[in-house]
């Protein structure tokens, strides 16, 4: 199971964006988790990233990105939902909302979310109560 050290001082990663990412949230996982970030080298992980889950040992992980965009599911995962706010990835703490509404059409250069398009199908599969609609910034 993945912990978080809550022993330093708070700090900030949101821009103001994460209100016009993550649009509208009915229903998130209660209390939030704490994410196991092995692998993932970016400093944070911001508002609407895509999370996953691995089915062996439920450990909630960020959607892998490669080359500025999302990498394939991995093998044994599954999609569990979207980052309710931006964390730094050594504070990776977040709520993972299943239900509600993502401004998909947010991506790298406003917000430094990472552009759906590739999965937005598999995400709409998996995460059916998820609407993906979307205003350029």
């Amino acid at each position: 199971m993945s912990t978080t050290n809550l022993s330093s001082t708070s700090t900030s990663v949101s821009d103001g964006y994460d209100g016009i990412v993550v649009v509208n949230n009915y229903t998130s996982k209660r209390g939030g988790v704490s994410l196991d970030v092995t692998g993932y080298t970016l400093p944070n992980i911001r508002a609407g990233h895509v999370i996953i889950k691995e089915t062996a040992t439920g450990n909630f992980k960020p959607m892998p990105v490669t080359a500025g965009a999302y990498a394939a599911l991995p093998a044994s995962h599954t999609y569990a939902g979207h980052a309710v706010q931006s964390v730094l990835t050594s504070k990776a703490m977040v709520g993972v909302m299943y239900h509600g509404e993502i401004n998909d059409l947010v991506v790298n250069a406003a917000a430094g979310v990472f552009d759906i398009a590739s999965i937005k199908s598999a995400l709409k599969t998996a995460l059916p109560q998820m609407m993906y609609t979307g205003d350029n910034v």
